[in-house]
């Protein structure tokens, strides 16, 4: 603003001061009425998860001690705290660990198959673990194969994407074109941050896409490129708002997992303050 028009400001600021109140203020017809009360959360078909590669550096007591203080009560399973190899009764011990924390495990992964037998071997954990969902990295080839499979245990499995910094999967789009054909029990899981660092819109492919999102990743980063990095929710490119309104309206109702990778050595402050602001963006918008 310059000199002239500051005065111009000001002089009509001093005006409307010199009025009589009645002449500017808002009559009591007019002022917006509120009972002192907070507006009600909105009800929304997804539930907020944890992916468990949050907590790649952290033991399981340490996972559910955090998930209980946010009070968040869905698991994506990674194999660091229930290894492939778990015995029925590990299983068990697992479970209940869970269910003494008020967390349910709804899938197991990502877990990456370059092989017939690791397909194999990752169907069978996901049975015994209980879970009828697997987040996902299979090699290209192996994507008849795990048809197969999914149609045998008459389970769904979703891709995870990985943005550039793998050529396996890099985002959404690729997914889509890998998969349409295929069985409808295969989908993906759409990392929304690795998505936009490849240089998609994750907003656009949630929409286009989403007959075959099974699960979310929530992430925010700072840019779209791979040079864009991990940040706490809301302060990077990502737009929630718009994001959570795309959830409803496309109906979806699975789980929207944080997958935090910042300060991954001392994530607690960032999981934390990302789990509060996509809460108020849910109840809020």
């Amino acid at each position: 603003m310059n000199r002239r028009d500051f005065l111009k400001t000001s002089a009509a600021g001093a005006a409307l001061m010199a009025m009589p109140a009645a002449a500017w203020s808002i009559t009591p017809e007019a002022a917006p009425k509120s009972d002192g009360m907070k507006p009600e959360p909105r009800t929304n078909p997804f539930h907020l998860g944890m992916a468990g590669y949050t907590f790649v550096n952290f033991d399981l007591d340490t996972t559910l001690r955090t998930m209980k203080r946010l009070d968040v009560h869905w698991l994506c399973i990674k194999d660091f705290h229930l290894p492939l190899d778990s015995t029925d009764e590990q299983i068990r011990a697992f479970h209940a660990k869970l269910a003494e924390a008020d967390v349910t495990g709804y899938a197991v992964g990502p877990i990456y198959m370059k092989s017939e037998a690791e397909v194999d071997r990752a169907f069978a954990y996901a049975r015994r673990v209980g879970v009828k969902l697997i987040v996902s990295v299979p090699n290209y080839e192996l994507l008849p194969y795990v048809e197969k499979k999914v149609q045998e245990y008459d389970f769904r499995t979703a891709i995870h994407l990985h943005g550039p910094d793998m050529k396996l999967y890099p985002d959404a789009t690729d997914i889509w074109n890998n998969v349409k054909d295929l069985d409808p029990r295969i989908g993906m899981c759409l990392d929304i941050g690795h998505d936009l660092r490849f240089g998609a819109d994750p907003i656009r492919d949630l929409k286009r896409y989403a007959s075959r999102v099974f699960d979310i990743h929530l992430k925010d980063v700072t840019g779209n490129t791979r040079e864009g990095h991990a940040i706490e929710l809301g302060r990077g490119k990502i737009d929630f708002p718009r994001f959570v309104k795309t959830l409803r309206r496309i109906g979806y109702t699975g789980s929207c997992s944080l997958e935090y990778e910042k300060d991954m050595k001392d994530p607690f402050l960032g999981i934390a303050e990302s789990v509060g602001y996509f809460r108020a963006v849910c109840d809020m918008g």
